[in-house]
């Protein structure tokens, strides 16, 4: 009985570990060119918050605040585009 209990929890391991691999992570980055400095940027995006959005955030190198709008695409990567506020 002991192996029947061993091999079942080693099936449902496989299951879990497989289910875990075909998993989108929360979180992809996404780039874009600061219109400002002219530097690439790499931010992160966490795609539960929606397949569009849009918010500001201040350049991590010249320090001017950007529009982002991130689009989700069907493949699950984020198209972004920005500019000045």
């Amino acid at each position: 009985m002991k192996h029947k209990m061993d091999e079942h929890l080693q099936v449902s391991r496989l299951r879990l570990s497989a289910n875990r691999h075909d998993m989108q992570p929360a979180e992809v980055e996404a780039h874009y060119i600061c219109d400002s400095c002219g530097e690439e940027i790499v931010v992160p995006i966490d795609v539960t918050e929606g397949l569009h959005q849009d918010y500001v955030e201040d350049c991590p190198i010249c320090c001017n605040p950007m529009m982002l709008h991130v689009d989700i695409l069907e493949d699950g990567q984020p198209l972004i585009t920005s500019e000045h506020e």
